[in-house]
């Protein structure tokens, strides 16, 4: 994995904090850029690598292809040297499990890192449907993005639930929460508005509108997303 070598090379040392943000991204926007900047800053983090999902074992509906999407990503974090983008999940041509994708990353990453995994707080409260929940948050602590205003009462009820499943680890410390304002926008409203000819200007980065606009991915009725499958956790 060429660029997971890269991330490896560049933080060789000892005390590395990196931010693991995975999802579909079908497709990138702005809300995805404001959360990873958000967790560089506000947890002090070294990095933040992105992996885009490659087939992943929640999701059905069909989508841009894998390499379509891996492009929109790369084209969005270019400018950020903090961001980095793993080809693993799409590479790997297997369904995507959370856990699969954090073992590997603790194979590569410098002995003594830390790992935050960066998702949205509606993730969060499905994790005991991921495989081996008690596996993910050994490895990796968790970074909860929501907006502000969002219930999270269930959170409380999941973390005693978790309590039963882990025998070395508090969940409650796994586990922080972070407010993004931005989170107002998705993926499926990115979607919606291109499908029926809606401009997308500022909710994406001017070259990922450019890219969208030239494939054709995202039109109602397009071919290019027939048979298509889609992808995560």
């Amino acid at each position: 994995m060429q660029q997971d070598g890269l991330i490896a090379r560049l933080c060789n040392r000892p005390g590395l904090r990196l931010g693991v943000m995975g999802g579909t991204f079908d497709p990138v926007h702005i809300a995805h850029l404001v959360t990873a900047q958000e967790a560089l800053v506000h947890f002090d983090l070294d990095q933040v690598l992105f992996m885009p999902a490659g087939d992943a074992p929640h999701k059905s509906r069909h989508g841009a292809p894998p390499e379509f999407r891996y492009l929109l990503v790369a084209t969005a974090t270019a400018s950020n040297p903090h961001f980095s983008v793993s080809r693993f999940e799409i590479d790997r041509n297997k369904v995507s499990y959370t856990v699969d994708t954090l073992e590997y990353l603790a194979g590569i990453v410098p002995q003594g890192t830390e790992m935050f995994f960066i998702t949205g707080a509606d993730a969060v409260l499905e994790i005991l449907t991921w495989k081996d929940p008690a596996r993910v948050l050994e490895l990796s602590a968790f970074i909860a993005a929501t907006r502000p205003g969002y219930d999270l009462s269930r959170l409380s009820e999941l973390l005693e639930e978790l309590r039963s499943k882990t025998v070395d680890l508090v969940p409650e410390a796994r586990v922080r929460i972070m407010e993004v304002p931005a989170l107002a926008i998705s993926s499926s409203m990115i979607r919606e508005r291109l499908a029926v000819g809606k401009t997308v200007r500022y909710l994406v980065p001017d070259p990922v509108a450019e890219l969208i606009d030239k494939s054709g991915y995202y039109k109602t009725g397009g071919s290019q997303t027939a048979g298509r499958k889609r992808c995560r956790p």
